[in-house]
């Protein structure tokens, strides 16, 4: 702290006070000076500068905090000189000039945390809004991105595919149509279509992604032929690839490494009330970084002590809730969770509070496992070892393919190389031996 006598008086002012108010002591009294606000003071000249006060009001309204707000500010400040320089006026403003203008802050070195790409893209929305600014037109996309488009479209509507499953399928269909000739479609044969496994097969990829490539290209020539672009069927000509893969057993993590996995969430702070009631519902019910991203408050019911999970394409299956996953999400909705009107369970921590999304999911569990020391840890490890612990409590496989959700018995015959005892009444005795 510093002191400064000032008429009799000891001004004691300290930049540890959050709020950088003074405290001026006479005597035994002590008055408490006006405070200066850092959110204060950001003048905004320019084209810019009429539109300030609503794109303030609207950070808030998204939930920025004030002193976010206070660096947003500053970044369209820049902005507006910026534009002013270029002769820029606010109509000629889009996502490409905003672009351009965080190139140019990059390029002189002016980057602080603070600025962001977001919070211009919440400035065009503002624009928009007082009708400044014309709806973005779509960019003119090519005959290829139409078709890779419309063919996401088939797999979506009428094979009733995953989103992963998707995305993979139409990126190994993009990457046939890159090896094929400058006709494309129009004269491929057979031997383009083995000729491709085959370039594929010896790019030094896994079996499985051979076969993943094998899958998403039958997809698309059936695909092709139903829309006419191709004569026949191709898609027998993407044979099937054969290799040996290992089969390892699943990866769990024991009962004390949970234990120190959940404790490494500060539960004194909001964000960790989020990733303790996260992992726990991935540790206890075995969900998908997906699953836990989609659940909304409308998917628990409390009463019946029941949780509704949606799981691939359009399954829907509920769940008992556990009572300690119960009050941990207690927990994080009463103590935890950002105010906002969303109906998705699981909210950003930080504004603007929008649903988290599934990857979010796994860097929780990641950030986690680091903080106790352990390295390798993701979300479908908490997944095997849910059912690790059911298949060692005795649960029937049959009964944890219901929890996991299979499709198949079959993807859950996995876990039963996990209960050894289990296993040794099922050996043979060695020829020769004794009994």
């Amino acid at each position: 702290m510093s002191r400064a006598r000032r008429d009799g008086l000891v001004g004691i002012t300290g930049r540890g006070l959050g709020d950088g108010r003074a405290f001026l002591f006479s005597g035994e009294e002590a008055v408490l000076s006006r405070p200066s606000s850092r959110v204060d003071g950001v003048l905004v000249s320019g084209p810019l500068a009429e539109f300030v006060d609503a794109y303030s009001a609207e950070l808030a309204a998204r939930g920025y905090r004030p002193l976010t707000v206070v660096g947003e500010l500053r970044q369209v400040r820049r902005l507006s000189a910026w534009m002013t320089a270029q002769g820029l006026a606010v109509e000629q403003l889009d996502r490409s000039r905003v672009e351009e203008f965080l190139c140019w802050q990059r390029a002189g070195g002016r980057f602080r945390a603070t600025w962001s790409r977001p919070g211009l893209l919440v400035l065009l929305e503002v624009l928009r809004g007082f009708g400044v600014l014309n709806e973005e037109p779509e960019a003119k996309r090519s005959e290829r991105e139409l078709l890779l488009a419309s063919f996401a479209g088939y797999l979506r509507s009428e094979r009733g595919l995953a989103a992963g499953t998707i995305h993979n399928h139409v990126r190994n269909a993009h990457l046939f149509l890159d090896g094929l000739s400058e006709h494309g479609l129009s004269d491929v044969t057979a031997a383009d279509v083995t000729a491709s496994l085959r370039a594929r097969a010896s790019s030094g990829v896994s079996i499985s992604a051979t076969r993943g490539y094998v899958s998403g290209l039958r997809a698309f020539l059936r695909f092709c032929l139903l829309e006419g672009l191709l004569d026949r069927d191709l898609s027998p000509a993407a044979l099937y690839a054969s290799g040996r893969t290992p089969s390892p057993l699943p990866k769990a993590i024991t009962p004390d490494q949970v234990r120190a996995l959940l404790a490494s969430c500060d539960r004194r702070t909001a964000l960790g009330r989020r990733d303790y009631a996260l992992i726990l519902l991935l540790v206890r019910l075995g969900l998908r970084c997906g699953e836990v991203a989609r659940l909304t408050l409308d998917d628990v019911d409390w009463r019946a002590g029941e949780i509704l999970v949606q799981g691939k394409v359009t399954r829907i299956d509920r769940l008992p809730l556990p009572g300690d996953v119960g009050q941990a999400l207690a927990a994080y909705l009463r103590r935890g969770r950002p105010a906002s009107d969303r109906r998705e369970l699981f909210l950003r921590a930080n504004a603007p509070f929008s649903p988290i999304a599934a990857k979010t999911v796994g860097a929780t569990v990641r950030r986690a496992s680091r903080r106790c020391g352990m390295k390798g840890i993701g979300s479908h490890c908490l997944r095997h070892t849910a059912a690790c612990q059911l298949v060692a409590a005795g649960v029937p496989l049959a009964a944890v393919g219901q929890v996991l959700r299979h499709r198949s018995l079959q993807s859950t015959t996995l876990y039963a190389r996990v209960n050894i005892e289990q296993l040794r009444s099922l050996a043979q005795p060695w020829p020769g031996s004794r009994a």
